[in-house]
Order: structure tokens, then C-alpha cells, then sequence
């Protein structure tokens, strides 16, 4: 998980125009990315204060195998919502109310409800957070169906190929 890429997705930047806002070059982001090259904790604070963010040290448990798994799932939606938040978030409310006329009493689902409320860039953000609090919330995911039985497919063997 490279936080630089993500937050790049997260932001639907071009690797381009990141280094344009932080002021380097692409090729320098590019190494970040890969991991050919580690940016200096001065270095990230820059990066993410260039696009109004802040980074939050945080200690949690380890993710698991199956935590990574649906985080890589999540990616992809999250990706999903921000090149077509309206259909992705029309969807996803479909399948709460489906999800709530099965189970009335999940208290779990109430919690979608304020977050399909959010901007889709921090509702994206809150999918791809590894944070125990998402890992929880993405165990009872209401974007089912967002992407494609292919597409799915095609996640889980990247996953596969990348995972230890």
C-alpha cells in the first residue's frame, strides 16, 4: 500500500499534476510511487500539504489477509466513485435499502447513511482507510455490483499475484 499513489487516486490526479502542485518533477513522484525512491518525512508533509491535507500517525493492528484482500476491492471502488460518483453512490443506496428490508435491526448499515452523504473524495477516502473503524464498515459494504464480475476478477488476481 503506497500512501502516495493512493492519496494521487484518491484525489483523481495525474502523477503530472501532483509534482505540479507539490513543485517536482513527475519522474520523482513516479520513484515514490514504486518505491524505487523513499520521500523524506519533510518530503511527504510537503506532498500532502500541497493538496490541504495532513498526515496522522496512527498505531493498529495489523491488517490481515482478508482485511488487504477487501481493501483492494475498495481501491477499485473507491476509483469507481470518483470517475462516476452519482451512478456509484445511486447504487450503493439501492443496495443499503435492499440491505436494511433484509435485516432491519443492523445497526451497522446506519452508518452508510451519513457517509453516502459525504463528498464522494472523502467518501473514497473512508473506503480505502485502513483504519479498524473502515475495516469494520467495509464488512457490510453497500457497494455490491459496482463493479463487474470481470472487474472483480481482475482485482482479486492482481491482489493474488501481489500478496505474500
Amino acid at each position: 500500500m503506497n500512501p502516495i499513489r493512493t492519496l494521487r487516486q484518491m484525489l483523481g490526479l495525474t502523477q503530472s499534476e501532483l509534482a505540479q502542485r507539490v513543485g517536482t518533477s513527475q519522474p520523482t513522484l513516479a520513484a515514490y510511487e514504486s518505491g524505487t525512491k523513499s520521500p523524506t518525512h519533510r518530503t511527504f508533509e510537503r506532498i500532502i500539504s500541497a493538496v490541504g491535507m495532513e498526515a496522522v500517525i496512527e498505531f493498529v493492528p495489523k491488517l490481515t489477509r482478508e482485511d488487504r484482500r477487501s481493501l483492494a476491492l475498495h481501491r477499485a471502488i473507491a476509483l469507481r466513485l470518483l470517475e462516476k460518483p452519482a451512478q456509484t453512490i445511486a447504487k450503493a443506496r439501492s443496495n443499503l435499502e435492499r440491505m436494511r428490508s433484509q435485516n432491519p435491526h443492523a445497526d451497522g448499515l446506519l452508518v452508510w447513511d451519513r457517509l453516502l452523504d459525504l463528498t464522494p473524495e472523502r467518501l473514497a477516502a473512508t473506503l480505502v482507510d485502513p483504519a479498524p473503524d473502515a475495516r469494520e464498515l467495509r464488512q457490510v459494504t453497500p457497494f455490491a455490483g459496482v463493479l463487474s464480475p470481470e472487474e472483480r476478477t481482475t482485482v482479486y488476481q492482481r491482489f493474488s499475484a501481489e500478496a505474500p
